[in-house]
């Protein structure tokens, strides 16, 4: 019977890790659909970034009872999995408690885990209250009706009934330690689970204590298993994801721009006298480029890993001033956005093994109108806690229905026009600019 167990462990482990492996692949190949973007350089300041965003959470801080939440689950998530490999040994070899040979130390590292896991606990179920009592207004916005709204809280609950599990699964063994049960290795009690659960624990009877350990100990890591795989279909595939995020972010001064290089040699080329306008592309020449995105595919490969890190958590929108006038624009939604995009072009290419034209552009997920609200101030990358740029992303649009289009607003088409016939924004020929003077 033993044995039984063992195969089975090993057999779920197995398919979770083979479809946890698969859609990770998934993720890569759609992210690599994207331009390639050479962000390598500078390793030192990009570990640095990465360390204090993602690594040191630094700009969770902001809020300070959300980032101190959030810390709590944090740390928790990353500690009290030393305890789950724990368990992975146990599950594989059909062992118990395998690592209590250290002794005192055994005792004092589990009951540390079981202090997080009433923090993750508690910190959970504030969040939750938060978004579905208290209503905190960034998470009211439209582009979390539905789906986003219902994954948040998912995740909250599951993370919940997870502690509970693993809290009530120690409470178990340590009460069936008690009656001398031989396959449960003499411990002694734990910190949390021993004030919280042994006095509801201690009066039954041994075969319902091994009903409750062992189903307490299975639901935990299956539980642990299906929240690794459901990470693929959630906005907390952050969890991962922050960190290559936070490494590969834009480095340069967040105001910059970067130049389209065919804009910057087609300039050159006007520039230089001796240029030949007429001139006709050689044999084999590159075609242009495209200006701007107008799909998936002209971003690059940074944004579009921006895309499967957002998390969601509306401190862009917060801050965005185009959204606080009510304006369409909601930098969150943009992100999202593109992430639906690309998730469409990739079961595409999943259904019918390469990509086929659906019709489709970013631009019918995204409008005009959310585009040309965007104020180009930056406020949306500083307050991302993970270094995404949903700026850069309307910008390369804007491009695209500029320069490809030619789908701008008429005030900005005054504007160029403009600056194209008199060589200013403003619309006074050349020989008239000083006659403010006279009057």
């Amino acid at each position: 019977m033993k044995y039984i167990d063992n195969l089975v462990f090993v057999i779920i482990l197995g398919f979770a890790v083979w479809f946890f492996s698969r859609n990770m692949r998934k993720i890569a190949r759609n992210i690599k659909l994207g331009k390639p973007h050479n962000r390598n350089d500078r390793s030192a300041q990009r570990w640095k970034v990465m360390a204090r965003l993602a690594l040191g959470q630094g700009k969770m801080g902001v809020k300070p009872v959300a980032g101190m939440l959030h810390g709590f689950v944090y740390v928790g998530f990353i500690l009290i999995n030393i305890e789950v490999m724990e368990i992975l040994i146990d599950g594989i070899f059909g062992t118990h408690r395998v690592l209590s040979f250290i002794g005192g130390s055994y005792v004092a590292m589990i009951s540390f885990f079981e202090v997080l896991a009433l923090l993750v606990l508690i910190s959970c179920a504030i969040f939750l209250i938060r978004r579905n009592i208290l209503r905190i207004k960034r998470f009211m916005k439209k582009e979390m009706e539905g789906w986003p709204w219902k994954d948040a809280n998912y995740i909250l609950i599951m993370e919940i009934v997870l502690m509970v599990a693993l809290l009530t699964m120690n409470g178990a063994d340590v009460a069936l330690q008690q009656l001398g049960n031989e396959h449960y290795v003499e411990t002694g009690s734990f910190f949390i689970s021993g004030w919280l659960t042994e006095p509801w624990l201690s009066g039954l009877n041994e075969s319902t204590l091994i009903f409750i350990e062992r189903a307490c100990w299975w639901f935990h890591i299956i539980g642990i298993l299906f929240f690794l795989n459901y990470l693929y279909y959630s906005k907390h595939l952050h969890i991962l994801l922050a960190f290559p995020n936070t490494y590969y972010s834009k480095l340069e001064p967040m105001g910059e721009f970067n130049n389209l290089e065919a804009v910057t040699n087609e300039v050159k080329l006007m520039m230089d006298p001796n240029a030949d306008p007429y001139a006709v592309p050689a044999d084999g020449a590159a075609e242009p480029e495209t200006f701007g995105a107008k799909d998936i595919f002209d971003l690059n490969q940074a944004q579009l890993l921006n895309a499967y890190s957002c998390t969601e958590c509306g401190r862009c929108t917060e801050q965005c001033p185009a959204n606080m006038t009510g304006k369409l624009l909601s930098p969150r939604r943009i992100m999202m956005a593109t992430r639906d995009r690309l998730e469409d072009v990739g079961k595409i290419i999943d259904q019918k093994g390469k990509w086929e034209d659906d019709g489709k552009t970013l631009h019918n997920y995204i409008s005009a109108e959310e585009l040309w609200a965007c104020t180009t101030c930056n406020a949306c990358v500083q307050a991302c806690p993970v270094g995404i740029d949903p700026m850069s992303i309307i910008v390369d649009m804007r491009r695209y229905l500029v320069m490809e289009q030619s789908q701008a607003p008429q005030e900005l088409n005054v504007m160029m026009s403009n600056i194209e016939n008199n060589g200013a924004p403003w619309p006074y020929a050349l020989q008239d600019r000083l006659k403010w003077t006279e009057e």
